[in-house]
């Protein structure tokens, strides 16, 4: 059935669009979704029909009634994993770039997820029927290693190792420029952009405190790139991608907040094509620690980066450093 909630805009706040407001208060809800709903009437402002573009002043109420949404059940696919480790209670995956982790709109199918449905057969039901088993994420691009759950206790005890930042998760990431110094903490909120959906930014309103420590591995002076080693104390969405790219050190093929004249400005021909090849941003998710939920041991899980990010840094090291 439909659902209905009822919206106030501050006002001592300052003056915005009305799907600019709207798309804050439903992240995951599209503007082109949005304006749908306002322009059938099921988001109404101060009682009356109103359109995208209408400015909030203060003190306006806002009315909006979503219709049910359409059910979605993740199916088993046959699709290929490679797994390091796996028992009666979990199993770890390094998961290729390219793959999204747990199905959403536009990638309903061919997810880690769909996979995993196919793989364990005691995986459903775990953590909802869109992500069973799934206690954390990364990115669709990003490369690595992501551990799922089989069953409520794993999901529980695991859920709560993340929640309290006892994870040990270790990333790697070739970036634009060279940090101030060779190591240190970013401890900077992120929440959804305030006027581009699909971001995530530092600047926004109501962000969560996010903390990425770093360290410097190598610097290539010509072409001015870094490899790091990070170490995440949180994980929000894009945390990595938008700590570095809002310190003008956008990670290396970056589609969504890179800089196309940053790969412009790369003098080498060959360095180039290499991260042409790129299927995504440059970070591969290298390490996962964490303890056993049943034998309470610490247990670690490492990959090698893959094929594509290999050749970079391999390049790198051979011929320009």
């Amino acid at each position: 059935m439909e659902s209905s909630q009822q919206l106030f805009f501050p006002e001592d706040r300052s003056a915005e669009r009305l799907d600019t407001f709207l798309s804050e208060c439903f992240p995951d809800i599209s503007r082109s979704q949005l304006k749908k709903l306002i322009d059938s009437g099921k988001i109404t402002l101060n009682g009356a029909l109103t359109k995208s573009s209408n400015k909030l002043k203060g003190g306006e109420f806002i009315q909006v009634t979503l219709p049910e949404p359409e059910p979605i059940k993740a199916l088993p696919e046959n699709i290929p994993l490679q797994v390091l480790y796996e028992d009666q209670d979990l199993i770890v995956i390094n998961k290729p770039a390219g793959m999204v982790v747990h199905p959403a709109a536009g990638h309903f199918h061919g997810t880690l997820v769909n996979a995993l449905l196919y793989h364990c057969k005691d995986l459903a039901g775990i953590g909802g029927e869109l992500r069973p088993g799934i206690v954390h994420r990364i990115d669709k691009d990003t490369s690595g290693i992501i551990v799922a759950t089989k069953n409520d206790q794993s999901h529980r005890h695991l859920a709560a190792q993340f929640k309290d930042h006892s994870i040990n998760r270790r990333y790697l990431a070739l970036i634009h420029g060279f940090p101030e110094k060779s190591s240190g903490s970013i401890d900077q909120p992120i929440g959804r952009h305030p006027t581009q959906r699909k971001k995530m930014s530092g600047k926004a309103k109501n962000g969560k405190r996010a903390v990425t420590h770093w360290k410097t591995l190598k610097e290539y002076h010509v072409d001015r790139l870094s490899l790091l080693e990070l170490k995440l104390e949180t994980g929000r969405t894009h945390q990595i991608r938008v700590h570095f790219a809002e310190r003008n050190c956008p990670l290396v093929g970056d589609p969504l907040y890179g800089s196309k004249s940053r790969k412009a400005a790369i003098k080498d021909t060959q360095l180039r094509q290499l991260i042409d090849q790129l299927p995504g941003q440059a970070l591969h998710a290298q390490k996962l620690g964490f303890i056993h939920p049943r034998s309470e041991k610490y247990m670690e899980f490492s990959s090698e980066m893959p094929e594509t990010l290999a050749n970079i840094i391999n390049y790198l090291d051979r011929v320009i450093q």
